[in-house]
């Protein structure tokens, strides 16, 4: 493939995407998204490429690298843009920085923001520790075996693949050690950064400013002109022609309808199935700290977490629970801002978070249990730092910085709005099942269109109102005290000969550190009152998001196995062809989640609403009224089997066994759930349908624009609900 043609000077477009108009309250438009782009230079070269990634985290990777701390600090945008950093899925690469929800008329003011950062780190340059801890984080990424999101082998197939695509060598791509021991003596000469940032940016000529700016009326526009084009080409088709277009429609809907042999492909059946379920076991640590140790063959990282019991917190502390989470490591600590506390975090350690987990009990979806987790991982000779680190967050951790609170929240708010096109199917299964018991109304709560409702008005009053804002920052030390007098015990997961090791450096850490846990702590409890749902929520979006939500039982239930696989039994026998082939969707499914005691339907891009709806009732009916083969409940079940025995990180496994161990899921009890979903038969499902499923119980929630909410909702019995 022949290279790009260069650009002789920078290029300016201004495109428009659809978006509904604002209310008449709101006297300011500032949903524009702008993004500079540019066509890097490159020799193909493995090295080229990390030095790519190493500029792009020198300037992006998090507070204190300076392009993204002045695309979080500026008031001409809500906050950077979800395109910022390096694309080197392409034979060339291209780099990207910007700002979302800004004013039309703010491109040049952007622009020169970020070119003028560009040319003060050029022209100052960065200390070399900064730098230095940009190769210390491709080290350990380097190092880190993953294979959580999906297996490690094929990660590295995907890491190989621009190589292969462009012939280039697979080895070499994925062999960065040499390069790194190269980049490290090329780092020492204080004019490196602003040399490459001159080449690869500054003095690049080939680059492009784009705007996307909303437009009410383009929608609208577009399909006017679709329409019109439709049924001018209708116009001029004549007898034959059309009677052609409706024998080919027959032909297609009957091609849907058959059956395809599954005895042309190789075929793995139960009696593949392996009988075992490999679980990790922890190993005895003799500490006078609760700690739970996990060998693995992590190749040199060590992951520790400190796990607090979640207290009992009020409504208001618990619907800003999650923004806790996401401003406790982004905070500055220990004496330091937040800028120094980001910097300290990439010297020592690969990134460290914190997030909470609830779920019911295994028997009992009404009684919860709630955790508080604060995590990182590093290679193992920062094993010591690292815990300093963790330690030093929980005791001093300054909630004063309420402006960088305020810059955090925007963060948020803008990629959660991101998220509601791209995860619509699953916000709206979250509506749904709201109604179905305490576990799902909060993920409802928190997590799902309701909260990103709650996030948008609170935003507002963070953004207008300096009291609110100090209140805000407020609340978190109250949950923060609350939290740090909880429970806790400790969980590390590293290679087996170094466990000893590993345990003394955590002992002598935490030892004498937090607060004694607080003797009138109370455990996390939710309201467990169940409620139906009949509700369309509406934003802006061409396409629809359909959910059905049943309650049903939690995963210890006898039941809960045959739901399982009642839901893969009804996607490939009846809901693919009738929602995506036929409807159109892009998507469509049904399974049961235990953790919510609820099953659910979903289609994904969906341009039927009252369609789909009927088409997950008309799945119960074909379940019921039709002869089904054995094959089609072996690969149901097949399916559920592939997610309960699917790879993972060794390190993930090992997490994921311990988090299942506090729940009462363990090894023995996940492996009779799996003995379980084994022995499901045609009649189970049939049983478990007509038990649970019934239309009067059927939740709904439906992600739809107000056009279509407006026309559709009324009919269906659902309450509009804006977004």
């Amino acid at each position: 493939m022949a290279p790009e043609i260069r650009l002789q000077a920078p290029v300016v477009v201004c495109e428009s995407y659809p978006a509904e108009a604002l209310p008449e309250t709101d006297t300011e438009d500032q949903r524009t998204h702008l993004v500079m782009g540019w066509l890097l230079e490159s020799d193909s070269s493995l090295e080229s490429l990390i030095e790519a990634h190493l500029l792009a985290a020198v300037l992006l990777d998090n507070s204190s690298s300076p392009l993204l701390d002045a695309l979080e600090t500026t008031t001409l945008g809500r906050a950077p843009s979800p395109l910022c950093g390096l694309d080197d899925d392409h034979k060339e690469l291209i780099f990207c920085c910007g700002l979302e929800g800004c004013k039309a008329d703010s491109a040049a003011d952007i622009e020169d923001l970020i070119l003028t950062t560009l040319n003060r780190v050029a022209d100052a340059g960065l200390p070399f520790e900064q730098i230095e801890a940009v190769l210390h984080q491709l080290e350990l990424q380097r190092r880190e075996i993953g294979g959580d999101g999906y297996p490690y082998g094929l990660q590295l197939l995907l890491a190989a693949f621009p190589a292969i695509v462009h012939k280039g060598s697979v080895i070499d791509r994925l062999d960065i050690d040499p390069v790194l021991i190269k980049l490290r003596e090329k780092i020492k000469d204080p004019a490196y950064l602003g040399k490459l940032i001159r080449r690869l940016l500054l003095d690049n000529r080939h680059r492009v400013r784009l705007a996307m700016v909303p437009d009410s009326e383009l929608g609208p526009r577009r399909e006017k002109a679709l329409t019109a084009r439709l049924q001018a080409r209708l116009r001029a088709l004549d007898e034959p022609q059309r009677q052609e277009i409706i024998a080919r429609a027959a032909t297609l809907s009957k091609r849907q309808q058959e059956q395809d042999d599954p005895e042309i492909l190789p075929k793995v059946g139960l009696e593949d199935v392996p009988d075992k379920l490999p679980i990790p076991s922890a190993k005895a640590a003799a500490l006078k700290l609760p700690l739970t140790y996990f060998p693995a063959g992590t190749n040199g990282l060590v992951y520790q977490q400190v796990i607090f019991d979640l207290p009992d917190l009020d409504d208001e502390a618990l619907d800003i629970l999650p923004d806790y989470s996401a401003c406790l490591t982004e905070l500055g600590c220990n004496g330091l801002d937040y800028r120094q506390t980001q910097a300290w975090q990439a010297r020592v350690s690969g990134g460290i978070g914190a997030y909470y987990k609830v779920r019911g009990e295994i028997d009992d979806n009404s009684r919860v249990k709630g955790m508080f987790v604060l995590s990182g991982r590093a290679l193992q000779r920062n094993h010591s730092a690292l815990t300093e680190l963790l330690r030093k967050t929980l005791e001093t951790i300054r909630f004063d910085e309420v402006e960088h609170i305020r810059e955090i929240m925007a963060q948020s708010l803008a990629h959660q709005e991101q998220q509601v096109t791209a995860s619509g199917h699953l916000l709206a299964m979250r509506a749904a099942a709201s109604g179905c018991g305490p576990v799902a109304a909060l993920g409802h709560r928190v997590h799902g269109l309701e909260g990103l409702q709650k996030l948008k008005k609170l935003y507002l009053d963070l953004s207008q109102d300096e009291a609110a804002l100090a209140a805000f920052s407020h609340r978190f030390e109250l949950i923060h005290e609350q939290i740090i007098t909880a429970p806790r015990q400790f969980l590390l997961v590293a290679e087996d000969e170094y466990s000893l090791k590993l345990s003394e450096e955590l002992e002598q850490g935490w030892q004498g550190s937090l607060l004694s846990p607080d003797p009138k702590f109370r455990d996390f409890t939710l309201d467990s009152k169940n409620h139906l749902v009949r509700q369309a929520w509406t934003t802006d979006t061409t396409v629809n998001f359909c959910a059905k939500a049943y309650p049903t039982v939690t995963i210890a239930h006898p039941d809960a196995a045959p739901l399982a696989v009642l839901g893969g039994f009804l996607r490939n026998g009846y809901l693919h062809r009738a929602i995506r082939e036929e409807g159109g969707a892009y998507g469509g499914g049904a399974g049961h989640d235990p953790g919510s005691a609820a099953f659910r339907f979903y289609s994904y891009r969906d341009p039927r609403f009252q369609g789909t709806l009927d088409d997950f009732d008309r799945s119960l009916d074909w379940l019921q009224e039709n002869k089904h083969e054995a094959r089609q409940v072996e690969e149901a079940i097949l399916g559920v089997v592939s997610q309960i025995d699917k790879p993972g990180s060794p390190a993930g496994r090992a997490k994921q066994a311990f988090f299942d161990g506090l729940y009462g899921r363990d090894a023995e009890f996940l492996r009779t759930y799996r003995r379980q979903v084994l022995a499901v038969t045609l009649n189970d499902l049939q049983r478990v349908a007509v038990s649970y499923l019934n239309p009067v119980n059927a939740n709904i929630a439906v992600l739809t624009d107000s056009v279509t909410a407006g026309r559709e909702a009324a009919d269906s019995g659902l309450e509009v609900v804006e977004l």
